[in-house]
């Protein structure tokens, strides 16, 4: 994982989402790179969005030997005693711990701010890609679909399906049991690529990864992970909103 991508949402009434900012890292994690994206400008312009204090320019790159506050804040302490308890619930190992890699799953969300990380989708060179995330909207669905998400077993199949009126974000994807339970949503970053992915007449597959018996936090109980083929001539997250304003030079992207 050397990518992520930050997420701002506008205040009531829109609660508009935008990707505003990108954090590059290299392989040895000696060097972290933010800048904001185009979708930053969009915000400032239609939201009226305002620079983040720690990153006050749109257009300086930042750069830092270690992970930068904003992200560090939003990822448990190693010091914690229940650290270890804390990756397992996210299916990490503690040996091999890298707080991107917890970043990319749990989304970093503060109850204190309107931001919210999330994982740049990589394609393999035959198309395919893989993903994970926690199941979204689960106290939003039907009673009966809450007591059939309580019977989901590890490697559970799960279908993926196209919501048209969501009323928060108008499109949507929705995941389905078997026997057509509707138990939640895919995070909304994804569902720009996947639609492309749907469109293009592509499978796609969603398995259950882990499951974290309360008292775990409804959010971080159904762990997802869903894999599918993208087109050939398709590069996910590549919309105007996605690209950096300032570009980073050939020696910094080594």
């Amino acid at each position: 994982m050397n990518t992520l991508f930050l997420a701002w949402q506008a205040p009531d009434p829109k609660r508009a989402w935008f990707p505003i900012g990108r954090l590059d890292v290299s392989d040895n994690r000696k060097d972290y790179y933010f800048r904001y994206l185009e979708g930053a400008r969009s915000a400032k312009l239609s939201e009226g969005f305002k620079p983040m204090p720690v990153f006050p320019d749109l257009e300086q790159i930042y750069h830092s030997p270690e992970l930068f506050s904003m992200f560090q804040n939003r990822v448990m302490t190693p010091q914690r005693k229940d650290f270890d308890a804390y990756l397992s619930s996210l299916n990490l190992d503690s040996a091999s711990y890298d707080p991107l890699e917890v970043l990319a799953v749990t989304g970093g969300e503060r109850a204190t701010d309107n931001f919210e990380v999330f994982p740049k989708i990589s394609k393999l060179a035959d198309g395919s890609f893989k993903c994970r995330f926690f199941l979204h909207g689960l106290r939003h669905t039907a009673a009966s679909a809450q007591r059939r998400a309580e019977t989901l077993v590890p490697a559970e199949k799960l279908g993926v399906s196209i919501e048209l009126t969501n009323p928060a974000t108008r499109t949507a994807l929705q995941l389905l049991t078997s026997d057509y339970q509707m138990i939640g949503w895919a995070p909304r970053y994804l569902v720009n690529d996947l639609l492309r992915a749907i469109a293009n007449q592509h499978q796609l597959q969603a398995t259950v990864v882990r499951i974290n018996e309360a008292p775990a936090p409804e959010k971080r109980r159904l762990l997802i992970e869903l894999q599918g083929q993208l087109p050939s001539d398709y590069e996910p997250m590549s919309s105007e909103l996605f690209r950096p304003i300032s570009a980073l030079t050939s020696d910094q992207d080594d």
